[in-house]
């Protein structure tokens, strides 16, 4: 697996080329799945995202990724949309969806239960708040596994 610094050069490298061709660079990750390296580039646009737009993002970041080579073992590059129920890495994220439905699950049980949806209500460094039933309930930051949007609620 690569380490943080490279993540960071990817993002430094990727980012331009998806803004250039007129969308947002939402996220990137690089993970193993089935024994196979994949390298993910999420792209975002008001009007959604399609496979031409896909395309379009993928073939000069692969261009850019044979000339710089910042990755020495074999992987697959995917560029997709983060989807309806996209998962919130950023506190840009988090802004953006406040007063969203979302699903947070977490690490460990955390006040009886390792999974809470509701309203996003708030969010600091150390915590976000979640409406439930008219209630504020917060949860520490660093319980968190990961927050989705929830569009089935």
């Amino acid at each position: 697996m690569i380490d943080n610094f490279a993540i960071e050069k990817l993002f430094k490298l990727v980012e331009p080329i998806v803004t250039e061709k007129g969308f947002e660079f939402y996220h990137l990750e690089y993970v193993k799945e089935f024994g196979e390296n994949y390298l993910r580039v999420y792209i975002d646009s008001p009007k959604g995202i399609n496979l031409d737009d896909c395309e379009s993002v993928s073939r000069p970041i692969s261009d850019m990724l044979d000339t710089e080579d910042p990755i020495s073992e074999a992987y697959y590059l995917e560029v997709s949309s983060p989807g309806i129920d996209r998962a919130l890495y950023t506190d840009k994220h988090l802004s953006k969806y406040t007063d969203s439905q979302v699903l947070v699950k977490l690490d460990k049980l955390f006040e009886g239960k390792k999974q809470y949806e509701g309203i996003l209500s708030d969010y600091s460094s150390e915590e976000i708040t979640l409406k439930i039933n008219e209630q504020d309930f917060i949860i520490p930051r660093d319980k968190i596994k990961i927050i989705r949007l929830n569009g089935e609620m």
